[in-house]
Order: structure tokens, then sequence, then C-alpha cells
């Protein structure tokens, strides 16, 4: 009986779970990965994208992570700063187009006014001055747009490609005539010619 008590107390206890749970969580466990392989797994490769959209997408993307807030993208994009521009307005063909549009005076950044003023006659004016602005007014001012967008568009291109031999121009006949129907004021990039100045290349 003696000998049994004496064997029970010379045994060690049992480490509590705690203990072989504190002893397992000393350290990470495994070795520290070398800088070299941590870039290497952080690269990732680079992919055209496939469709225009995702192109767009990237492009707004990258320009939300430039450097600088946004008041400084929105000056050098109003400066004309080819490096915040959008892509549909970078290059030298895009400057050409908008030179040439805001180098002259348009019928068309005065649609918005003129507009405006014939809904404001028509409800104030005389039956008969009603009748004519609802009969004339609109369809005058819409054929006029549209004989100047034709000519707006065709002699960017000419211009373009005589200028630019080397650059696209597709898309640059549009690209003019929506600034052409733009306020001034309201231009982005802001206009760097007034009405009579000669465009410089």
């Amino acid at each position: 009986m003696f000998r049994r008590r004496t064997e029970t107390a010379t045994e060690e206890p049992p480490q509590a779970p705690e203990a072989d749970k504190t002893t397992k969580t000393v350290g990470k466990g495994r070795p520290t990965p070398k800088r070299r392989d941590a870039e290497k797994r952080n690269r990732q490769p680079i992919t055209a994208p496939r469709t225009r959209r995702e192109a767009l997408r990237r492009e707004r993307d990258q320009r939300t992570r430039r450097p600088g807030d946004a008041k400084q993208i929105r000056a050098g994009i109003a400066r004309g700063d080819e490096r915040y521009l959008p892509r549909r307005d970078k290059g030298p063909v895009r400057k050409l187009a908008r030179d040439y549009v805001d180098s002259r005076r348009t019928f068309g950044e005065f649609f918005m006014y003129l507009t405006i003023l014939i809904v404001v006659l028509s409800m104030v004016a005389p039956l008969a001055v009603r009748i004519y602005l609802q009969t004339f007014g609109l369809p005058v001012i819409l054929a006029v747009i549209i004989v100047e967008s034709v000519l707006i568009s065709s002699r960017v291109k000419r211009l373009a490609r005589e200028r630019f031999p080397d650059e696209s121009t597709q898309g640059v006949g549009i690209y003019a005539v929506t600034r052409a129907m733009q306020i001034r004021r309201l231009r982005m990039p802001q206009a760097r010619l007034k009405p009579g100045q000669k465009a410089e290349v």
C-alpha cells in the first residue's frame, strides 16, 4: 500500500490542454518567405482588354489611381494635358479637331439658347408668330445645324489626313461635330483659341 502511494505521488501531472495550445501557437510554424518570392507571387500577368467597355473601365480605374487629387485631374483635363485626358481626347488629331472648332463660331453652340427662345416665344407671342415659329422655327434650325455638321466633319477629316497622314482619323468627324454642338464655356478640354484665331499645329 505504501509503495503504491509513493509511485502515484512521484508521477508528473499531465499538462493542461491550455499549455499545449500555447506551446503550439508560438511562432508562425513556417519559414518567412523571401522578398523576391513574395513579389513574384503578387505579380499578375497583364492581359489586353477584350472589349471596348473593358478598356474604358480600365482607363477610368487608372485615372482614379493616378497621383494627385480630383481637383488636379480636373485641372489637367481642362487645360488639355495629355497625362490626364481620356482616350477619346488624346492625340494630335483630336487636338486639331478641337482647335478647328474652337477657332470659329458655330451655329450649333447656340442651339440650346435658340431652342429656349423659340419655346418662350411660342407661349407669349401673338398667335400668328407662334404658328410661324412652330412651323418654321425648329425645322430651319435643325437643317442649318445638319449642313454645318457635315461641313465641319468633312473639313476636319481632310485637314487631319493632310497634317497627320500616319495617324488614325477614325471618329474624328463625329468628335468635331459633338464639340461644335457644345456651349463654348462648357467644353472640356477648354478652348485654347478664341473665334478668329488661327489654329497652330
